[in-house]
């Protein structure tokens, strides 16, 4: 099946490029300049992935992934000439999956497309489930269950909780856990690794200062005790 993928970025030149070399891949990329239009087209549409651009006419980027992350699952994948550290932190605390700084080649971003698109593909598969007292990974349905209520995650919050649950009451270096989670790297992504098990632990109802499922470990990583 070939990806739908929506895209929302006014630069119509790069916009142009970019959905002529994706469609080599026979990916299936469309633009809107206009923010409005992209967000009625996403409420209309069942696409596969968003790439968002920051700096849009009339309206933010990232007020558009909080408004998209607030009414769906999609992922997201940011992809601006705003290098700005905080705004990419900014971007993943409001559930982007991933940060493009501008400029890049259209090849990284095909990487970064199916790196994510990729975890969706999984839950196809027949697996086991794996569970703690609290938490259940079902997938084949790509679905975290915390007290039989399924959590509502994005593709890198499922992997670092799955990958946890897998190893329950173990300690999991952050270097595995980012090898885990395929849209982040050791080398530039740590703390984006903070911020996605930040977002877990609010979904899970707890803070990094009273953690009752996922435990810090000093210069090493997480312990998931469920």
């Amino acid at each position: 099946m070939q990806p739908n993928l929506l895209m929302i970025e006014d630069d119509v030149e790069l916009a142009e490029i970019l959905c002529n070399f994706l469609k080599r891949y026979n990916i299936i990329v469309t633009n809107y300049e206009d923010p409005y239009l992209g967000i009625s087209a996403l409420s209309l549409t069942k696409y596969d992935l968003l790439i968002l651009d920051l700096s849009l006419p009339g309206m933010d980027g990232l007020e558009i992934c909080k408004e998209v992350r607030s009414k769906s699952d999609i992922p997201i994948i940011i992809s601006s000439a705003r290098s700005d550290l905080e705004d990419k932190i900014i971007g993943l605390e409001l559930g982007a999956d991933d940060y493009l700084p501008k400029p890049y080649e259209p090849k990284e971003l095909y990487a970064r497309i199916m790196s994510v698109l990729r975890r969706y593909k999984k839950s196809h598969s027949t697996c086991e489930d794996v569970s703690s007292s609290a938490l259940l990974l079902k997938e084949e349905s790509h679905t975290i269950l915390f007290n039989n209520t399924p959590l509502t995650l994005t593709p890198a919050e499922y992997d670092v909780l799955g990958h946890l649950i897998k190893k329950n009451n173990c300690v999991v270096s952050r270097t595995e856990l980012l090898n885990s989670t395929l849209s982040l790297n050791e080398d530039n992504e740590s703390r984006s690794l903070d911020v996605l098990i930040s977002r877990i632990r609010t979904k899970l109802g707890e803070s990094s200062k009273e953690p009752h499922f996922i435990h810090s470990v000093r210069g090493i990583g997480y312990r998931l005790q469920a």
